[in-house]
């Protein structure tokens, strides 16, 4: 699904270089389930918009399904983005004056599907949430939130989910629901799943871990089924 190639991104800063990732290269094969683990400033964030194609690498390559995204243009990785790629943050980032339901269905939608009201209210009952169907995102919880942000990226049935820090605004016990969804699209999806996280207890959660460090790959462990 994934292959990494040398990637090194740097980012001109007060007259120096300052190079984020220096020479990252790994696979991902298809239906992963993949952590990212490293301390702040690791590079973890910025690798993720490199394997999303949000962002472009200052050298290197990034394969997703076979397509070399560093020779798209933008309109091309968009589209790509589009029909393949999911992605769920810290932050939510719902619609505030949509519905649960509206949230989730804006990316089908989008995609001119005239179903995509019917598919939100089925995905709405698979996170548990089928009662908060008409709720805007304030009249939910954090984590209801979470779970609706979840559904809206599992939408278009992506072959990726990039997740980024999805339970750090979570308490425990609803982060361990999170991810709980995460295990269940992976297993019975097929879904790649690439999770960034400084939560080492969440990490042991996937199949396998890469651990970064001042921007490099120090650790590539797969975990015991």
């Amino acid at each position: 699904m994934l292959v990494v190639r040398h990637l090194t991104k740097s980012y001109p800063s007060g007259g120096r270089t300052l190079t984020v990732l220096r020479d990252v290269s790994f696979t991902i094969p298809d239906g992963a389930f993949v952590a990212i683990v490293g301390p702040s400033g690791s590079g973890k964030t910025t690798l993720l918009g490199l394997l999303a194609g949000l962002d472009t690498p200052t050298s290197g390559s990034v394969l997703l399904d076979g397509a070399e995204l560093g020779t798209l243009t933008e309109d091309a990785r968009a589209k790509l983005r589009g029909e393949k790629v999911g992605f769920v943050f810290q932050s939510f980032q719902l619609i505030p004056t949509l519905t649960a339901a509206e949230n989730i269905a804006v990316p089908l939608e989008l995609r001119g599907e005239r179903n995509a009201g019917d598919r939100a209210r089925t995905l709405l009952d698979r996170i548990g949430l089928a009662d908060r169907a008409g709720h805007l995102p304030a009249q939910l919880s954090g984590g209801e939130q979470q779970r609706v942000a979840l559904a809206r990226a599992f939408a278009n049935a992506p072959r990726v989910l990039f997740a980024d820090e999805p339970t750090g605004n979570l308490d425990s016990s609803t982060g361990d629901r999170i991810i709980e969804l995460l295990e269940e699209l992976n297993r019975e999806s097929g879904t790649t799943i690439i999770l960034v996280t400084h939560d080492t207890a969440l990490a042991s959660r996937a199949k396998r871990i890469i651990r970064l460090s001042d921007g490099a790959v120090v650790g590539d462990q797969e975990l015991a089924a």
